[in-house]
């Protein structure tokens, strides 16, 4: 039986193998897939072990996806462009890297929410390895104006500059935020940790979107602040399981339905 695994730091509460589980019994496949925890600095030794070990591939989740992209031999156009890696998989000797995270954020905000992006204001808060897989399709989806906000100013600038050829994008300090946006996407690790995440008066507010993409108990405090002022708040959840389908679909070749694993999720 193939083994596939996702790795991070947390990792417990990950729903990645119930969903792969899902995936596979709709599509006749037959696989394993387990958690895997790397401790702070090890991401190397945890994944390579985990390939040597007969390991077909690997989803990487917070806070390694930029050490993934290290490790990774053989990185897709759109992985290289991020500059991160949240796919992973064996093949010939060499580790090929990929990014799914901005397909499946896009596929849920507008497919599985129906929120629009084109000709939108959007605000995504985070410069760290999970903003930096989003970021191209963003603004793909042809954006009035994108801004990356961050507590480190220049963090945020650093990586609008990556990606200023492809829209209109730039990079903003927290404190420098006002409350002119369509759609906000929490990216931060702060939902992940329990953490507030302290955005001034005004960002969130009725007729905004806004999104975490951290999904369940661990995005409830950002979506409790959004709905008590006034915007819709959603989870990541969608995205999570849109991202695995395309991850699934590299690794097996057979793309599987989302709607009813989302619902089932939901549902447990």
């Amino acid at each position: 039986m193939d083994r596939y695994a996702v790795i991070g730091n947390p990792v417990a509460h990950s729903r990645s193998p119930d969903i792969h589980a899902l995936f596979a019994r709709e599509t006749g496949e037959s696989l394993a897939y387990e958690r895997l925890l790397a401790p702070p600095g090890e991401f190397d030794r945890v994944a390579l072990a985990f390939f040597t070990g007969g390991g077909r591939g690997a989803n990487v989740t917070l806070p390694f996806k930029v050490d993934a992209w290290r490790l990774a031999t053989d990185r897709t156009p759109r992985a290289e462009l991020a500059g991160a890696v949240n796919w992973l998989a064996a093949r010939d000797g060499r580790i090929a890297g990929d990014n799914t995270d901005g397909a499946g954020l896009v596929t849920d905000l507008t497919a599985n929410l129906g929120i629009a992006l084109a000709g939108r204001r959007i605000l995504l808060v985070g410069a760290g390895g999970a903003s930096r897989g989003v970021v191209a399709p963003l603004l793909a989806e042809r954006p009035e104006r994108l801004v990356i906000a961050n507590r480190t100013k220049s963090r945020a600038v650093e990586l609008a500059d990556r990606f200023a050829s492809l829209g209109p994008v730039a990079g903003a300090g927290l404190d420098e935020l006002a409350g002119d946006f369509d759609v906000v996407v929490n990216a931060t690790s702060s939902s992940t940790h329990g953490e507030r995440l302290a955005l001034p008066a005004g960002v969130l507010g009725a007729g905004v979107a806004a999104y975490d993409m951290a999904y369940g108990p661990a995005a409830a405090a950002f979506l409790d602040e959004a709905r008590a002022a006034g915007a819709r708040a959603e989870d990541g959840l969608g995205m999570l399981v849109e991202q695995a389908a395309e991850s699934f679909r590299l690794w097996r070749g057979k793309r599987p339905r989302t709607a009813p694993v989302i619902a089932a999720l939901r549902g447990a």
